[in-house]
């Protein structure tokens, strides 16, 4: 399929580059392999297939004409922080150590990318291949000044991390915040990511994070969207899983005018595995869309992915999720499944989940539902005294409850709770 290139790409590159310049902790080689890919390709639109409901090249041209990066210093994010986990903050890209706790587990280091070590760089870019997608191209040519959090061998970290992403500007600005999360083998850790814009400006986050799961670890994490309208994202997430190694993640969308998620896991050993949840609400003319690819390549691996969806008014919400099976990946055992419900008769859900199996001894099947709100259940309750607004709640809580209840840290629990209220 022949693809049309836009200009926009270029355009990025011309007004950011001023003031992005070159960063120092990203390979030569790469830097100059992101910035070719970006003139040759460009931003995609909706002629790319796997953007083919996201065009983001569209939302570039309406909603960023002036990218001017007038940023904001931010100096107090207090009442964003969770009581019971160690907070560390990024700032519209960058690492802030100032309004970061400091690190007092054992176990645990962190570095500023601008402070590694070259042995240490080696980690950056090494499974998220800068010719394998436009945003991952984009933040490697621009990248803040992210960190490499390191959690050692043989710990299990009793406290959860928060990491809170903070943008905010005066006008039209685009960051690039990256990770690397770095597991040792029997490491344990619980990672709790939250995105917040603040300010009057509109901000495009392209978010990207490597995640490294070692030999017999676990890494539970959540992801926390709610960066209001004048939030827009694009977040790649690519993970490999060492043997035995397990990987759980959670991701709860409340607000942003534009929500794309890439969720790349790689089972890259024998009996590894991981679980993917989702959680969206979307509005007005909210986009959210939901990109996973769970890549078994080596055999007795275990996947699961449960991604469930509210829509309303004219808004839209995508979930294309593929279960990609090697021939070397036998015993493979996985399961797909999105359910969705519509609000309006205007909302739209567009949801493909895929198998692609090349080995022959495998148990894997996948499945998706839409429908509005179950009318006979809504009668039923207003039968036993319950109106009909508060049965639909009532239902509609019911629905998300399965997501939801997949968050053990409690603290982040019943904050997402008490939004699932208030946006219903």
């Amino acid at each position: 399929m022949i693809v049309e290139k836009s200009n926009t790409a270029q355009l990025i590159i011309d007004k950011i580059s001023s003031t992005a310049g070159k960063v120092n902790f990203i390979d030569n080689d790469q830097l100059s392999k992101a910035l070719l890919y970006l003139e040759n390709k460009g931003i995609p639109n909706n002629k790319h297939e796997d953007y083919k409901y996201c065009n983001v090249d569209g939302v570039f041209k309406k909603e960023f004409k002036n990218i001017e990066q007038k940023l904001n210093t931010v100096t107090d994010v207090t009442k964003f922080k969770l009581e019971n986990a160690l907070t560390i903050v990024v700032v519209n890209g960058n690492y802030s150590e100032s309004l970061s706790d400091k690190l007092i587990l054992k176990g645990l280091q962190l570095t500023a990318f601008s402070s590694l070590e070259n042995e240490e760089k080696r980690w950056i870019g090494s499974i998220a291949n800068v010719e394998s997608d436009a945003f991952i191209a984009l933040n490697t040519a621009f990248s803040g000044n992210g960190f490499h959090l390191k959690i050692m061998d043989n710990e299990q970290l009793q406290m959860p991390i928060h990491i809170l992403y903070v943008s905010s500007a005066d006008s039209e600005a685009l960051v690039n915040p990256r990770n690397v999360i770095e597991l040792g083998k029997n490491a344990e850790a619980t990672i709790i990511e939250e995105q917040i814009c603040i300010g009057k400006g509109k901000v495009f986050t392209n978010f990207l994070s490597e995640k490294f799961v070692g030999e017999n670890s676990k890494l539970t994490s959540y992801t926390f969207q709610n960066e209001g309208s004048n939030g827009f994202s694009v977040n790649t997430n690519q993970v490999t899983i060492a043997r035995y190694g397990k990987y759980d993640n959670t991701t709860i969308t409340f607000s942003g005018s534009l929500v794309r998620n890439n969720h790349n896991v790689v089972l890259a050993a024998q009996n590894c595995e991981a679980h993917l949840n989702g959680l969206f609400t979307t509005k007005n003319n909210q986009l959210v869309d939901n990109h996973t690819l769970m890549d078994h390549q080596m055999p007795n691996c275990e996947s699961n992915e449960l991604y469930k969806g509210i829509i309303n008014d004219k808004s839209t919400g995508v979930f294309n999720g593929k279960i990609y099976v090697r021939k070397d990946a036998q015993k493979t055992n996985a399961y797909q499944s999105s359910k969705n419900i519509l609000l309006s008769d205007d909302a739209t859900i567009n949801t493909k989940p895929q198998l692609e199996i090349y080995a022959d001894d495998v148990k894997c099947s996948h499945g998706t539902s839409t429908g509005k709100i179950d009318e006979v259940a809504v009668f039923y309750l207003n039968a036993r005294g319950i109106g009909k607004e508060s049965a639909k709640k009532l239902l509609l809580n019911a629905f998300a409850q399965e997501v939801i209840n997949k968050i053990e840290v409690d603290e982040l629990k019943d904050k997402v709770l008490n939004l699932f209220e208030n946006e219903l």
